[in-house]
């Protein structure tokens, strides 16, 4: 086979690929009103027509744009109303003013990811597509289809009527029995961390390298729901022993006394989810927890988080599967097995790292080196997936960051110990 014909053969199965992610952020959207999709509820979520928006106008600019000119913008106003955060292409509007984007509509947004579409397969046509922006691309949309969700979850959550997102995910598949928590020990050694060969991976993955990790023991499984249940009723949001003194000046300007989303009626506590207002469920794990809070508990439960590359350590020991958004219902839940489970899908795992650079970490060249690297301050590292994440979109190397106060992600804890 030549490399032409070889070269022809993976883009058209990138083209195929990249298809299949924008369709399926149209489809997220689809049953959602205009007012649905205008709405912010808070200023570190975006509204739904935004993301549509958004996801459209990273490949206008990166690759519409440089290929055919200025000329193939949509509408000159775009690049200001929908770049976030990329300051080598110009001004932005300001992000916790995304709500009030009461024009363009909803339509024409839909309007504008078709003219990308279109452009798009122009690119491929010409045989002019560079893949590494594709690829890019491809994963920078799939972020956006789970931040949709969790930020359609939060503007929903603020209505006293607390509709279900999605009709079909009020039928959620019955959640398994919890597994007894114990521990599984690893030992220490030199370990190879970080993602190395040819499939895509974010530049904040890599280099791979080698480090030194001395023995220790990780839970089976998250944290329940149950579990979390006792840890309120010993009192653990009244305990400063338990927590960081940034944790709790943050716990108690913000007045935490639960998860977020969840509201004790009579002796029963609700919660929020995509399939609208529900007892919570002792049985399933623990999520919208904010770093604070799991680093709490890992302390009210005698036990620490593990750092990130603990945690790969375990990943390199499991195959790579779990709940995500496309078997999940969209809510989580324990996996069964022997041993380490659940590493991947159902809640992202929040480690003791900070999301800082690896060894010989260099920024990529261009606009698109804002993508991670300039994040690499204050934020902790989060690890696995979750009930919302794309299937596609997780690695054993994959490092998600938010700051150590939020909460409106579908976060959850694991705990981890020294060994003896």
């Amino acid at each position: 086979m030549s490399k032409q014909t070889q070269t022809g053969t993976k883009l058209s199965h990138l083209q195929q690929r990249l298809f299949a992610v924008r369709r399926r952020t149209t489809e997220l959207a689809s049953h959602l009103s205009d007012a649905d999709a205008t709405a912010q509820s808070m200023a570190d979520a975006s509204p739904a027509k935004w993301h549509l928006a958004h996801t459209s106008w990273f490949f206008e600019e990166f690759l519409l744009a440089p290929a055919f000119g200025e000329d193939v913008r949509f509408h000159k106003s775009y690049a200001f109303l929908f770049n976030s955060y990329y300051n080598a292409v110009g001004a932005r509007h300001a992000r916790p003013q995304r709500g009030l984007l009461t024009r363009p509509s909803l339509d024409e947004i839909r309007a504008y990811r078709a003219h990308v579409d279109a452009g798009l397969m122009k690119l491929f046509a010409e045989g002019r597509a560079p893949r590494e922006l594709i690829e890019l691309g491809i994963a920078h949309e799939e972020q956006h289809q789970e931040l949709l969700l969790t930020d359609i979850l939060h503007l929903f959550a603020q209505n006293p009527l607390k509709p279900a997102f999605l009709e079909e995910a009020q039928r959620p598949e019955p959640v398994e029995l919890a597994a007894r928590s114990d521990w599984i020990e690893f030992p220490g050694g030199t370990v190879r961390f970080g993602h190395e060969g040819d499939e895509f991976a974010f530049d904040c993955e890599g280099p791979a390298h080698d480090q030194l990790v001395s023995s220790f023991e990780l839970a089976n499984r998250v944290v329940t729901n149950g579990e979390w249940c006792q840890f309120i009723a010993d009192g653990g949001y009244n305990e400063p022993r338990y927590w960081l003194s940034d944790g709790w000046d943050t716990k108690c300007a913000q007045d935490w006394s639960a998860p977020l989303y969840w509201r004790r009626e009579g002796d029963v506590w609700w919660t929020m989810t995509l399939s609208g207002w529900r007892p919570v469920d002792r049985q399933a794990p623990v999520t919208h927890i904010s770093f604070y809070e799991a680093d709490a508990y890992a302390s009210w439960a005698g036990a620490r988080l593990p750092t990130e590359l603990e945690w790969e350590r375990a990943a390199q020991t499991v195959p790579l599967m779990g709940r995500f958004a496309d078997s999940s219902g969209l809510r989580p839940g324990l996996q069964t097995g022997s041993g380490v489970i659940g590493l991947f899908g159902d809640v992202w795992e929040w480690t003791a790292s900070a999301f800082r650079p690896y060894p010989g970490f260099s920024v990529s060249d261009g606009a698109v080196g804002e993508y991670n690297g300039k994040f690499m301050s204050g934020q902790m590292v989060l690890r696995g997936g979750s009930c919302v994440t794309p299937p596609d979109h997780i690695r054993p190397s994959y490092r998600n960051f938010f700051h150590p106060d939020k909460r409106w992600q579908f976060s959850g804890v694991r705990l981890a110990r020294d060994t003896a």
